[in-house]
């Protein structure tokens, strides 16, 4: 049975957040999309923290995160994930306009899964999107969720 954790979304720019989550629709998935707006709800979303405490997820597919994010960066959220033992499988692509190669680099350092620049043409930006959630969402296969029958956390 193919595994249909939601895609997190860490963007906080509105417009490409609907267009993200178009793009992604646009493709059919069976998996939801999460959308939060900042790092600090995204690392809370990740850990069933804060307005996310009690909930069971399973953790997401794949968490598409913007580099630039109020609060805590998508640079600091990798390396909080990749550095928490029941996190750091999860797969991970720097969604971001940025072309500056520290950035790249200090990305690939930290363990990221793939590194992609938003597109500034509106349909260059839908295909890559597309692209990226029939890869995340279908052909790849997702490791699996360390907290899967884990039984309770310790709180």
């Amino acid at each position: 049975m193919r595994d249909l954790r939601p895609i997190l979304l860490v963007e906080d720019s509105p417009k490409d957040a609907e267009l993200t989550m178009a793009a992604l629709a646009r493709c059919q998935l069976l998996n939801g999309v999460v959308h939060v707006r900042d790092g600090a709800e995204a690392l809370d979303y990740l850990r069933c923290e804060g307005a996310y405490a009690g909930t069971h997820h399973g953790g997401p597919v794949v968490v598409l995160l913007d580099l630039k994010l109020p609060k805590v960066n998508g640079l600091e959220v990798l390396e909080q994930v990749r550095s928490d033992a029941a996190l750091s499988s999860t797969p991970i692509v720097m969604l971001t306009s940025s072309r500056e190669e520290q950035d790249l680099v200090r990305s690939y350092q930290l363990g990221v899964n793939a590194f992609v620049v938003k597109p500034v043409d509106f349909k260059e930006f839908f295909d890559a999107i597309q692209g990226l959630g029939m890869f995340w969402g279908i052909t790849n296969q997702p490791p699996p969720h360390p907290l899967v029958g884990a039984g309770t956390s310790n709180a």
